[in-house]
């Protein structure tokens, strides 16, 4: 399965027609990570419905809400039009990461939250979001750590897909980034049968050295 623009657009209008397709809240590691972060300018990928960047932008980030389907961008921004000033420091930017890359050194928070790319597309697109970092800024990467196919919850079983957070350390250079998180980090779930579950998140947070 090619998880494309057409492929995400339908996705979202089809359950545009019963509800959101995420929880409208926004991402545990996300909070956890960058809540005792000092706001700046962010670039939210695979912003989605959106919950995420609104997030940052109630906390006074300026954020760059990127993500492949306009159908989301829609959503998301539909979300927050009853609030001025958290729309005000959103920019909601329709683009494909792994043909147009983010600006080099341009962002002090880089968050990519369970964006999977088959792994030799996974790096290149990974390494240009690493240097879209600024100086002193964090790069935050957060998926779906291996060990969940062993579970009841769905996950896409291609190989490659999912990967640990030693994984995206390991492509990082000691020399230009502190490695302040490196960790597989239990969250509570459900599977497709409502069933409660244990899941695992790969977080990697890292500080690029001024």
């Amino acid at each position: 399965m090619e998880f494309d623009e057409s492929f995400w657009d339908e996705r979202y209008r089809q359950h545009g027609q019963h509800g959101s397709v995420w929880s409208g809240e926004p991402n545990a590691q996300l909070v956890a990570e960058a809540a005792d972060l000092t706001p700046g300018s962010a670039l939210d990928v695979g912003a989605g419905e959106g919950a995420d960047a609104a997030w940052l932008a109630r906390r006074g980030w300026r954020v760059t809400a990127v993500d492949i389907s306009s159908v989301a961008l829609a959503r998301a921004a539909a979300a927050v039009q009853d609030e001025p000033e958290t729309a005000a420091r959103i920019t909601w930017q329709h683009q494909d990461l792994t043909v147009s890359p983010p600006p080099a050194g341009t962002f002090d928070l880089v968050s990519a939250q369970f964006l999977h790319l088959p792994a030799p597309l996974r790096d290149g697109v990974y390494g240009r979001l690493a240097a879209s970092v600024a100086p002193g800024g964090t790069l935050l990467i957060v998926g779906h750590h291996p060990s969940d196919l062993d579970t009841s919850v769905r996950r896409p079983s291609t190989p490659g897909l999912l990967f640990t957070a030693e994984e995206i350390a390991a492509s990082l250079d000691p020399e230009e980034w502190e490695i302040m998180t490196c960790a597989s980090r239990p969250r509570s779930a459900s599977d497709s049968d409502g069933a409660p579950v244990t899941v695992q998140d790969a977080v990697l947070r890292a500080r690029r050295r001024a």
